[in-house]
């Protein structure tokens, strides 16, 4: 089986526990504002890898993962390749392979039941979700990504439910995530989750501006300014992160 990937890091130390080789797949549904890498939007991008190639590139690097590190596969949106990235970690596993997911949760549908069965498949093999909520009010949602938040919290309780480990992230962005209400909102809907086991706080940063320029795209964040530490302090207090 083969997999669209837009590009490999191989020594990545924010993607989950300890150090990560970090996949990161082609391709992505949503518009986020604040996306810094507009240049894996295309399913037509990239290149094309097979699950055992991708696997075999990673496991070079398996000596640096002693100390709790891994796999962590990335996007774009990686679950739009939801069956190579389920054949990936299946293999992975069969080597003893920490392996996380980067992922909106985007691509759950709860009313399908074939959309279910493939997000349970990749439960088997996979260890850890990292999972960002874009914004806990469905229409703010709607206006900050282009699509509402109802599969993202849906794949969040089916994540819990099933006893999979959840890493928060929330993207700070002055003026559109960093409101309190929507703060503590955001920090009651995570107190429903049992397996949450780390919330992270991710400040707002202009560093992909340039590639919006690149690819002649206007940068709808034009303007905004990262957070001032104060708001980051404040929404970390608000989640409980670290």
């Amino acid at each position: 089986m083969e997999g669209r990937i837009h590009s490999f890091e191989s020594f990545g130390t924010v993607d989950g526990p300890g150090i990560r080789f970090v996949i990161f797949m082609q391709g992505c549904p949503l518009r986020c504002k604040y996306c810094h890498n507009p240049d894996s939007w295309s399913s037509c991008g990239g290149a094309l890898y097979s699950a055992e190639e991708v696997a075999q590139n990673a496991l070079r690097y398996k000596k640096y993962w002693r100390g709790g590190g891994g796999v962590t596969v990335s996007g774009g949106e990686p679950l739009m390749q939801i069956d190579f990235v389920a054949e990936l970690f299946k293999i992975l596993k069969g080597e003893d392979v920490h392996c996380a997911v980067d992922t909106s949760g985007i691509t759950f549908n709860q009313q399908s039941a074939a959309s279910v069965q493939k997000h349970a498949e990749l439960l088997k093999y996979a260890d850890l979700f990292l999972l960002d909520i874009k914004h806990i009010d469905p229409q703010e949602c709607v206006k900050l990504t282009g699509s509402d938040n109802r599969n993202e919290l849906a794949f969040a309780k089916f994540l819990s439910d099933n006893g999979k480990d959840i890493w928060i992230r929330h993207v700070l962005v002055p003026g559109i995530t960093d409101n309190d209400e929507y703060l503590r909102a955001t920090r009651a809907f995570i107190d429903t989750l049992s397996t949450v086991k780390r919330v992270e706080v991710l400040p707002y940063h202009t560093m992909g501006e340039v590639k919006y320029k690149n690819l002649g795209i206007d940068y709808p964040l034009a303007g905004v300014k990262p957070p001032e530490r104060e708001r980051i302090d404040n929404a970390r207090a608000i989640l409980g992160a670290i």
